[in-house]
């Protein structure tokens, strides 16, 4: 199953996508990987879920990346004695650590680490930014605020922070036990980190993992934008996951900080992930407003590896139409003619390595002889990266002989991935690349392919090598 688009496609599993035959749908309508949201799935449907993606992959033959995302610390107020209050702009209300019920002048927050954080002066946003407070007066066991807008909160309403760094890293009780869970079945490519909010974070959920599952950082802080170098740095991927980032931050700062994240992630070489209701009037409608497609459109214009598909597939009406129209949207893009120097305008320059040269320089030659496409053999899936970084204008085929590179290699751009042999010596790495490429769709006899691979052969990280090849009549490299 060959894709005619470089841009991924990331779709949440859920209600109207959790059996088998509807996954099977979804990856022929064209989603490349699937989510599976820790905050809704129990340890028991995650792993119901992935038995029936890996038994939908087994049938189509395509390796199928797999990301658990992880709630992470989600803050609530506590109840009401009547379920709900009206508040005035202007008036007083209080935040505090008494567990009575709340009401119009005060309501418990469980959360001791806000109280003991905030600041005066910090804005404390509730229920989506519907109601916006400002700290006036703090004492570690309560902050009272000022209504600055917004007229009404019920029971157990969102609390989000963004002048706030708060004194806790990003794993709760649950995340923990669901990362283990996660890393117990061995089957889960990525784990996505939510509310990152410093460098930090990403210590202890490495220390667990051991490098057994890719770790995507999900940007949705204001906080993680001030280091947001050195979180890129030590994640493998990041998500600009657009829902909460738009309630801390500014709306309409958005789209550019969307822009930076992309390009920054680009340059690093690290997978970017672009979500967050991307397609929200399909989840009731059978198709999208013009907006969204232009929405769509912006992130594969800027290069975006994946984009990512939430409630639309995951509870909508339309799941197989929505991932088929974010595959047309996507296709239509890279058509485009002016998409080509968009995407060639915010190249990366390349690392002083060998690794980085051979890439630049494989890219290079596979766009000046116009060959069919590039091949690389990949191990660990750096080289795949590398490769994929490069943003070339032909296919990138890359070859493993782990499933489980293939699989979380899934997520990169322009990669198509088939799990095969290590080569044994150069002549069957010609020949099983130039066999694999005609038998994926990708070349025919006559065309010529480029081959980057390590010296010695099977040796992981070890790119040093460049190989031009013609395919001949019997499909094996030619003469």
């Amino acid at each position: 199953m060959r894709r005619y688009r470089k841009v991924k496609i990331l779709a949440t599993l859920g209600p109207a996508s959790s059996d088998e035959e509807m996954i099977a749908k979804l990856h022929e309508a064209g989603a490349d990987l699937f989510r599976i949201n820790m905050s809704h799935s129990s340890h028991e449907m995650m792993r119901t879920l992935i038995e029936r993606i890996r038994s939908v992959e087994k049938k189509s033959g395509r390796p199928i990346g797999i990301l658990a995302d992880l709630q992470g610390p989600k803050l609530r107020v506590g109840k009401f004695a009547d379920t709900k209050v009206t508040l005035v702009p202007g008036q007083t209300f209080t935040l505090d650590n008494n567990e009575a019920p709340g009401d119009e002048n005060r309501v418990f927050l469980p959360h001791p680490e806000i109280l003991e954080s905030v600041k005066v002066g910090d804005r404390l946003l509730i229920d989506d930014g519907k109601l916006a407070l400002r700290a006036e007066k703090v004492d570690g066991t309560s902050i009272t605020c000022t209504v600055v807008a917004g007229t009404g909160i019920s029971d157990r309403k969102g609390v989000s922070l963004p002048d706030t760094l708060l004194a806790v890293g990003v794993l709760t009780d649950k995340d923990r036990a669901d990362l283990d869970a996660v890393l117990e079945t061995d089957d889960v490519d990525w784990v996505a980190l939510s509310f990152v909010q410093r460098p930090e974070d990403l210590a202890e959920v490495r220390k667990i993992a051991r490098g057994r599952v890719g770790i995507m950082s999900k940007i949705e802080k204001p906080q993680a934008l001030e280091r947001i170098d050195e979180i890129i740095d030590l994640s493998d991927a990041v998500m600009v996951a657009r829902g909460d980032l738009g309630v801390e931050m500014p709306i309409e700062a958005v789209p550019g900080i969307q822009k930076q994240l992309t390009r920054a992630c680009r340059r690093a070489g690290k997978p970017v992930v672009v979500a967050t209701q991307m397609l929200e009037s399909m989840i009731s409608a059978p198709v999208p407003t013009r907006a969204e497609v232009s929405d769509v459109s912006i992130a594969v214009f800027e290069g975006a590896d994946a984009i990512m598909l939430s409630a639309e597939s995951a509870s909508g009406q339309y799941p197989v139409e929505a991932v088929s129209m974010m595959a047309s949207i996507a296709r239509k893009v890279e058509d485009d003619p002016l998409y080509p120097s968009i995407i060639y305008a915010q190249r990366a320059t390349p690392e002083a390595t060998g690794a980085d040269a051979i890439s630049l320089a494989a890219r290079q030659i596979a766009e000046t002889l116009r060959l069919a496409v590039i091949v690389t053999y990949t191990s660990s899936g750096t080289t795949g990266l590398r490769a994929s970084r490069e943003r070339p204008n032909v296919p990138i085929l890359a070859l493993s002989p782990s499933v489980k590179t293939a699989r979380r290699l899934s997520i990169g751009w322009g990669m198509h991935c088939v799990v095969t042999h290590d080569a044994t010596d150069l002549d069957d790495m010609v020949n099983n690349a130039c066999r694999i490429v005609a038998s994926e769709g990708f070349g025919k006899p006559g065309d010529r392919i480029i081959i980057s691979a390590g010296v010695p052969l099977g040796t992981p990280g070890a790119t040093n090598m460049l190989r031009i090849a013609y395919i001949g009549a019997d499909g094996q490299s030619g003469v």
